[in-house]
């Protein structure tokens, strides 16, 4: 890779420590050598998060609320990049340091933790939940800090600095209905449930699968829930009133769960597409798991973690050693995908020679084919639209890592266009 200015590299350490001892040092302060900008020795223009000999960056985490998985698999695979990449040297000869805030998804506790870190970071790898994202938004503006959100809400979309990695949850849902219609026998006339969080999560869900079921001739009988809601017998049963033929879920693995296994339990023996956040490894050793083997698929921008790619067996060999008591989810892939994708992005800026925020976020905007060998390519150079509209179907497998196996590979669905040239006029 070559540079615009003389650049030497020196062997960085390796960032030491577990995730314990990352997560003790989280209350330290780094001003120090965060600074305002200039230009460093080598020529780079730096800024808030990037010393001579550091970059930070920030995670925003939730490791004691209804995410605590996901935040640990998340932060376990980008501590995991940070070691690799300091390991090689570091990212513009720096050493790489990620910052991390529990806000247990807890939106006053995010919001908190981000003034907290905002001076010191140059980028956040890592920000879980719709509604703290949300809350958060005129704030990552203002400070143009690069953002990769888990959270996949169209309403994210159009932003500079934010970054939906994949597919929206109304792109997953039109390739949810597009499955149930090629291969679950769905025609003109059926009623599709469709079960799904309040807030930005469900209602961009629902945007989808009301759209895709209109162009099929599809009815659908809709069930707004709370994160709250794990006994979803209510609303089996005013599902089996509609007479549905099918049901989408857009919601978490707990409602997952249940749905499923109440339903199967019910005799309502119908196909079930979730969302890729509802579903999570555990379900598959719980009393559910031979109904969800037998009736769930799932749709994910992602790759199963059990996917035969190369770079995804590279991925999960390193983290079962690194971290052999934690299980292999999609969060793992997640995480570790962000963290190569800004580690990227920030070389790019390198070679710029500006790892100011600003020239960090132009930098992540002019990548149209950004393949890390963890799923498919993804264009960020057009801020009004996903970065990828392609989804996989991924079926429940109790003997494959994470859980899941890859049922159809990645695949546009045949409207998805149409839809989305829909949602711009």
């Amino acid at each position: 890779m070559t540079t615009q200015h003389p650049r030497h590299r020196t062997a960085a350490a390796v960032l030491a420590g577990s995730l314990a001892l990352l997560l003790a040092a989280t209350g330290c302060s780094s001003k120090a050598d965060g600074g305002k900008g200039g230009d460093a020795a080598d020529g780079v223009r730096t800024g808030p998060g990037v010393g001579a000999g550091t970059i930070r960056l920030g995670a925003l985490t939730d490791l004691t609320g209804p995410y605590a998985t996901l935040g640990k698999s998340i932060v376990q695979a980008q501590q995991m990049w940070a070691d690799e990449t300091n390991a090689k040297g570091g990212v513009c000869d720096r050493k790489v340091e990620i910052v991390v805030k529990d806000h247990g998804y807890d939106v006053q506790k995010a919001v908190t933790a981000y003034a907290d870190i905002a001076p010191d970071v140059v980028a956040l790898p890592q920000v879980i939940g719709s509604p703290v994202v949300a809350a958060l938004l005129d704030d990552i503006e203002r400070d143009e800090m690069l953002t990769f959100p888990q959270a996949w809400a169209a309403s994210l979309l159009g932003k500079d600095p934010v970054q939906v990695l994949g597919t929206t949850y109304d792109v997953d849902m039109i390739a949810a209905v597009d499955f149930l219609t090629r291969t679950k026998g769905l025609k003109k006339g059926d009623t599709v449930g469709h079960v799904y969080f309040e807030g930005d999560y469900g209602a961009n869900a629902l945007e989808g699968s009301t759209w895709a079921a209109r162009k099929a001739g599809l009815k659908v009988a809709g069930q707004k829930i709370k994160a709250t809601d794990t006994d979803l017998s209510a609303q089996v049963s005013a599902l089996r009133k509609e007479g549905v033929k099918a049901v989408l879920i857009s919601a978490g693995p707990a409602q997952t769960a249940s749905l499923v296994g109440v339903a199967a339990s019910r005799g309502l023996r119908v196909p079930v597409v979730s969302s890729a956040p509802g579903f999570a490894p555990q379900l598959m050793k719980t009393p559910a798991a031979p109904a969800l083997a037998a009736m769930l698929h799932v749709v994910s921008a992602a790759p199963a973690v059990s996917s035969e790619l190369p770079g995804v067996r590279r991925m999960v060999a390193s983290y079962k050693k690194k971290y052999p008591d934690s299980p292999v989810d999609s969060g793992v892939l997640s995480g570790y995908n962000a963290a190569q994708l800004i580690g990227a992005d920030l070389e790019k800026a390198c070679e710029a020679g500006s790892l100011a925020r600003e020239d960090v976020v132009k930098a992540h905007r002019t990548r149209k084919n950004a393949d890390t060998g963890l799923g498919t390519p993804q264009d960020f150079s057009d801020v009004d639209r996903p970065a990828s509209v392609e989804s996989y179907v991924l079926r429940p497998d109790a003997g494959a890592v994470g859980g899941l196996v890859v049922a159809e590979d990645a695949h546009p669905a045949p409207d998805v266009e149409e839809y989305l040239a829909s949602r711009t006029r």
